[in-house]
């Protein structure tokens, strides 16, 4: 099996019975915010996307590039789709000229022409990117490779159970808007993102040890920022609080765990992948190519500087009125809306700043009184400000999921008081009919499921599955003194009251192994 670098999440894998690209992605993302690092954009593209099989993992925009899709990738490629809820990423790729799909059963391994066997897991959470994730499971002749991607599953055991893996492709860095966004004190930035990246970090060796393949491929970031408004965001500057560790990076953390089996693949990189060995070639040395990403970046910074600006102009509509627009679009959405506006809990604020930089207009989006409109000074737990021009771009391209378009964009700042609150950004990626009563009904079916198993850890009996998202907590969750912490996402819990301490709702059930089992707490939005 041969695996060949492409950049970020993406790769060729090639087999004597055909060939699969996964997550092609070359072009700027969010709003210009986020480009490819290692640059892949000089690659041969007219033949890395002349293959016989397409994956893409999600509809996230750095991993579904449509642009890049409609150009570079045959159109005879069979589309290996996995089993999400909604049709939009099949909806999407025959809107780009794909007709051939095979609509893979979930976690069923499939045998394609040749002896290419190929297996998809994917998670359907409305927290698991754009209404859903997934990772790809490839075995021919006998050796076996795991993309992850950045999809997080509770475990990996159904994958370990179809034969040793030989290569395990995952994340390993941030994707996400905090801390760095949000108004604090420099310091306390520092403190979350260390925290932030740390947890990175713990959840990557977790993953690691759970599968023990034989060679480890750290993929699916970090991106680099090139706006001279988002530069201080690449990890450059000697910050422990960013986020976006790179693969260099990578590799010495990993060390530091005793990890020896690491294979970085830049751009253009090869590996020849066997049951009993890995032999890579790269375009240049990976240590040199880090040790000069100063460099990089700054080249990359005034060659990209064209299409930034070229973008940056698109984005004003002011023939559109954002108040009316927003109030016709999401008031029917607020209307249908039950667990997730009952979740938000209150009215979050919009400020948005004028073409001068200077004038703020301030909508509201109130959940409880199920409207959108003007801000009447009250108080408000949760704040975005932002330009103008930003939400005039995605009331006019219909944007059906802020938080992949602005959210990760980082094009904004953000104050709370209190807890995250995962309902908000639920909503803000459901603006569409299907999204949201997919979103909606599987938060009803989850707030009513009874989870009775319960579990011991250290002097505690909880409950064996995580109330944020199931995880199994006999393998991920951690106790010190009267807090839990599960691993997979970084929740946690104060286990004498229950209380989840990183968001709203999600109450544990949980009391002490010398203390009788209390009546179970969850706290229920119904």
């Amino acid at each position: 099996m041969r695996v060949t670098g492409t950049g970020h999440a993406s790769m060729r894998i090639d087999t004597p019975a055909g060939s699969i690209l996964c997550d092609p992605w070359v072009n700027p993302a969010y709003f210009a915010s986020w480009f490819p690092f290692p640059d892949n954009s000089r690659l041969d593209w007219d033949t890395l996307g002349d293959v016989d099989y397409l994956y893409v993992s999600h509809l996230h925009r750095d991993h579904f590039d449509a642009a890049h899709l409609r150009r570079y990738v045959s159109k005879k490629a069979t589309v290996l789709l996995p089993a999400f809820p909604t049709s939009e990423m099949e909806d999407e790729l025959r809107e780009l000229g794909f007709t051939k799909f095979l609509k893979a059963p979930n976690e069923e391994v499939v045998e394609l022409d040749g002896g290419l066997k190929v297996m998809i897991q994917a998670l359907t959470s409305p927290t698991d990117g754009p209404i859903g994730d997934s990772s790809l499971w490839v075995e021919y002749d006998g050796v076996r490779l795991l993309n992850q991607n950045d999809a997080r599953p509770t475990d990996l055991s159904l994958f370990a159970e179809l034969g040793h893996v030989h290569a395990h492709m995952l994340q390993f860095s941030g994707a996400i808007w905090y801390p760095m966004v949000y108004e604090l004190p420099q310091a306390a930035k520092t403190a979350f993102g260390k925290q932030k990246r740390d947890r990175q970090f713990d959840r990557t060796w977790r993953y690691i040890d759970d599968l023990k393949a034989d060679h480890v491929f750290p993929i699916a970031g970090p991106p680099c920022f090139l706006d001279d408004a988002l530069w201080q965001f690449n990890d450059i500057h000697g910050d422990e609080g960013n986020i976006f560790p790179d693969q260099s990076v990578f590799l010495a953390e990993y060390a530091k765990v005793g990890g020896t089996n690491a294979v970085v693949l830049l751009p253009g990189s090869v590996a020849e992948i066997t049951t009993g060995t890995c032999e890579t070639t790269h375009p240049v040395p990976v240590a040199e190519f880090f040790a000069n990403k100063v460099a990089h970046l700054e080249e990359m910074r005034e060659r990209k500087r064209p299409i930034i600006e070229a973008e940056k102009a698109s984005w004003r509509h002011p023939e559109i009125d954002v108040l009316k627009e927003m109030q016709r679009r999401i008031e029917p959405l607020l209307d249908e809306s039950i667990y997730i506006a009952k979740g938000v809990g209150g009215p979050v604020r919009f400020d948005l700043v004028g073409y001068d930089g200077e004038s703020v207009e301030s909508i509201v989006v109130d959940f409880p009184g199920k409207q959108v409109r003007p801000y009447a000074d009250e108080k408000v737990r949760y704040r975005f400000r932002t330009e103008r021009a930003l939400i005039e771009h995605l009331l006019h391209i219909g944007e059906v999921d802020w938080v992949n378009s602005l959210f990760l964009s980082c094009r904004f700042s953000a104050a709370r008081i209190g807890q995250y609150n995962e309902f908000v950004y639920s909503f803000f990626k459901c603006l569409s009919e299907e999204r949201l009563q997919y979103s909606e009904g599987w938060y009803d079916e989850h707030e009513r499921a009874v989870d009775a198993e319960d579990i011991t850890i250290g002097d505690w009996v909880v409950q064996r599955r995580c109330p944020h998202l199931k995880a199994d907590l006999s393998r991920f969750g951690v106790v010190e003194g009267d807090q839990l912490t599960c691993q997979l996402h970084g929740w946690r819990f104060d286990l004498s009251s229950g209380r989840c301490l990183t968001s709203v709702g999600h109450k544990i059930r949980a009391h002490r192994v010398d203390e009788q089992s209390p009546a179970p707490a969850g706290e229920s939005l119904s």
